[in-house]
């Protein structure tokens, strides 16, 4: 019997786990849910890797030795955080092998620190890039100016990129921009894009807590969903332009929307409401377990993405009218999340000191 989960493939949306833990690796419990759920990746940041190596004792012996080193508490960290997503980059291989490059991603962020930092990005980026040594892993990079500017850089490197922290219509336009301009001057140079995989993490309940005390109960819970949709209309007009059709031509693939923070905050909301509403072709969904499990539960998949789609600009407009400013709330969201990154992995950092 296929799964509520595994059902929404067939509406053309893959479904990412956001989490990842060494007891969850060592269980075989990832490859039960790529098997049973479909499960075509996985997401991982400070926030996750502080819960797995303070709750799961499996880390401790090789943090006592790893503390008999020089490395510094970062270095520790990362060694392993790589060990972790090492292995399952290697449990996802098959899947990206079969899907031919489409599935099977693995995602390691880069120290939040750096957010503000192109060159350091870059080099860190490259670094644990160089460390997992696997096709299927995706550097995480949040999408401050010079996060864009990063990311653009290792595009045209070759690098697989999750860019994050994405809140605005704008904001993801500046990241498609620097996707296509990089994958242009790697063709210009002659070399393949084909095997570049970029995804753009759009952050959906975060946008509705902060507008709904603001709003109509007519409006409230309607402003992320319709953000999304109006981003999905951006992306299927760029992504099938003739700019970069020619693109395509050479293999491209174009940079999916992938929608995050889909665990509902609100409890008048459907627990499963920012997966729900968001089913759609060429997209992806990275969900907490809780929020996977309710859906596992209860979900009904369907395509849904698209319904009404032609007026989330108008919704979007009654939002603004209501003395909203999407793009300036957009910026506030990405400082707030940025810092709550940065939280994180200060605490992370303390925790293997």
């Amino acid at each position: 019997m296929t799964s509520k989960i595994a059902a929404i493939k067939q509406y053309g949306q893959k479904i990412w786990l956001d989490n990842i833990s060494r007891e969850f690796l060592a269980s075989g419990d990832l490859q039960t849910m790529m098997q049973e759920d479909g499960i075509a990746g996985v997401t991982s940041n400070p926030a996750i890797f502080y819960k797995a190596i303070s709750s799961d004792s499996r880390y401790q012996e090789q943090l006592n030795e790893l503390k008999k080193t020089n490395l510094t508490p970062l270095q520790r960290y990362e060694k392993m955080a790589v060990d972790d997503i090492k292995q399952a980059c290697a449990i996802m291989q098959p899947l990206y092998v079969t899907s031919s490059g489409e599935d099977g991603y693995v995602s390691l962020e880069v120290s939040p620190a750096l957010c503000h930092d192109t060159d350091g990005t870059v080099e860190s980026a490259l670094e644990l890039w160089n460390a997992v040594n696997a096709p299927n892993l995706m550097i995480k990079v949040p999408a401050t100016q010079a996060g864009v500017a990063a990311f653009e850089q290792l595009v045209v490197l070759g690098l697989n990129v999750n860019i994050t922290l994405l809140f605005s219509l704008p904001q993801v336009n500046a990241i498609w921009e620097a996707y296509i301009s990089a994958l242009e001057k790697r063709a210009d140079q002659g070399l393949p894009i084909d095997k570049i995989k970029t995804v753009a993490s759009f952050f959906l309940s975060r946008v509705d807590s902060a507008v709904d005390p603001k709003l109509p109960e007519a409006l409230q819970g309607k402003t992320a969903i319709n953000l999304a949709r109006a981003a999905y209309l951006d992306y299927q007009k760029l992504f099938n332009s003739p700019r970069f059709n020619k693109l395509k031509d050479l293999g491209a693939k174009g940079q999916y929307l992938l929608w995050a923070s889909t665990g509902t905050k609100n409890k008048n909301y459907s627990d499963i409401l920012y997966i729900e509403e968001l089913i759609g072709e060429e997209t992806i969904n990275t969900v907490p377990d809780a929020t996977l499990n309710a859906y596992r539960d209860h979900g009904n998949a369907a395509s849904r993405l698209t319904n009404g789609i032609q007026n989330a600009t108008t919704i979007l407009a009654q939002v603004e009218q209501n003395g909203i400013d999407l793009i300036e709330l957009g910026d506030k969201l990405q400082q707030e999340g940025l810092q709550s990154f940065i939280k994180a992995f200060d605490k992370l950092i303390d925790l293997v000191k």
